[in-house]
């Protein structure tokens, strides 16, 4: 059912960003979506105006249960979470337009975590988009930066969003490739 479109009707007032320009608009109480993805937490929908993304944080107003956001997780230890973790976690950050997550797409091109005197445990991580004029940018990098913080041991996140080398569909992995029907 993660991406079965349902149509829904909004029981109040929501900010949503429009795809893929990324501005906020408020989309009113009573008006009729439909649900195009269940990503992440975070949901796709379509109106008649367009493509709009609504953030797990608003799920109440789809009539929907807010995804579990757990804080500071960690694997059953209390060891700090690694690069490798980072990574898996951020599987389930997605690209509102593509149902595959940041990961897959070839999206992450470095993760690394340095420990600061002043800032502790800081994990580094280089995102890229598949469009340079990709408006979405900016709230695609707040989700990585958001999942890359619940992790335990993480102190601070920063996300920066470059463009060498240019995203291609090669980058992308055979998992996503199978997910958008490539292989």
């Amino acid at each position: 059912m993660a991406n079965s479109q349902e149509e829904v009707i909004l029981t109040r007032d929501v900010i949503a960003t429009l795809i893929p320009h990324g501005e906020e608009f408020t989309l009113g109480s009573g008006e009729k979506v439909t649900i195009t993805h269940r990503l992440g937490g975070n949901f796709t929908v379509m109106t008649l105006q367009g493509m709009y993304r609504i953030s797990a944080k608003d799920a109440d107003a789809l009539g929907e249960v807010q995804a579990n956001t757990s804080v500071k997780t960690n694997s059953g230890n209390d060891a700090p979470a690694n690069e490798e973790q980072i990574r898996e976690n951020l599987k389930t950050v997605f690209d509102p337009e593509i149902p595959v997550n940041v990961v897959d797409l070839g999206l992450i091109y470095r993760v690394e975590i340095e420990k600061l005197q002043d800032r502790g445990r800081v994990a580094f991580v280089d995102l890229t988009l598949t469009a340079p004029g990709c408006g979405m940018g900016p709230v695609i990098a707040e989700d990585v930066k958001g999942k890359v913080l619940e992790l335990h041991g993480i102190d601070d996140a920063e996300v920066e969003i470059v463009w060498d080398p240019p995203w291609t569909q090669d980058l992308i992995s055979e998992e996503g490739k199978m997910e958008l029907g490539l292989i």
